[in-house]
């Protein structure tokens, strides 16, 4: 998988530390689509192992009722990422100037993306930083909706139905070797498409594509 130099795109093609300069302390889901996160997460997370939130913000989503040995974060607001409790420690790096990571080899049991995956313009190096970086039966969570900055998402993502979108990110772990086949879980929304984009309550869709470092 080799995305083409123009699906890497994004409509404003400015530095994305402008673009997250200023923290929002809002979540991007609705609520239905949080409480089925935190309950794959409840699913697929062990206790006292060791998660690394890439893309994250002010909130993970992780249950509560779970203690984990270290949670470390990632963002592009340092602000946000100070605000978040579950997190035990954090770093600011844009993976779109930078996609290697300042960590070590084998060193979490999860790697989590929450509604971010969409503005990455190098998910082949990204991908393969996250394989790096999971502990051998490691579990990476890709989870999203049909929200996004419209400006920041990369032109694969803009242009693609759902259902492509989900190819996409499969495709994405396929073009590491070691990662097993990834796994989809889908709930499209019930609701009129007028009605999703007023943000009514159960209208967003949930995906979550899921891989094991084998």
């Amino acid at each position: 998988m080799q995305l083409r130099p123009n699906q890497r795109l994004k409509l404003d093609d400015t530095d994305d530390k402008l673009f997250y300069a200023y923290p929002r302390f809002v979540t991007h889901v609705d609520e239905g689509f949080i409480q089925q996160l935190t309950d794959l997460y409840r699913d697929r997370l062990k206790p006292n192992t060791r998660i690394f939130d890439m893309m994250s913000s002010w909130v993970s989503h992780l249950p509560e009722d779970i203690e984990f040995s270290h949670v470390e974060g990632h963002g592009l607001n340092a602000e946000e990422l100070g605000r978040n409790p579950r997190l035990n420690h954090y770093f600011v790096q844009n993976l779109n100037e930078n996609p290697q990571l300042p960590l070590p080899d084998e060193d979490f049991d999860a790697v989590l993306n929450c509604v971010s995956v969409q503005y990455v313009q190098y998910p082949e190096a990204v991908f393969s930083e996250i394989y790096r970086i999971l502990k051998p039966g490691g579990v990476a969570i890709i989870s999203f909706s049909h929200r996004m900055f419209f400006e920041k998402a990369i032109q694969a993502w803009r242009e693609a139905s759902e259902a492509v979108r989900v190819e996409l990110v499969k495709d994405y772990f396929a073009s590491v070797p070691g990662f097993t086949t990834a796994e989809v879980i889908a709930h499209k929304s019930t609701l009129p498409n007028f009605l999703q984009w007023f943000g009514a309550a159960g209208g967003d869709p949930f995906y979550a594509v899921i891989a094991y470092r084998s």
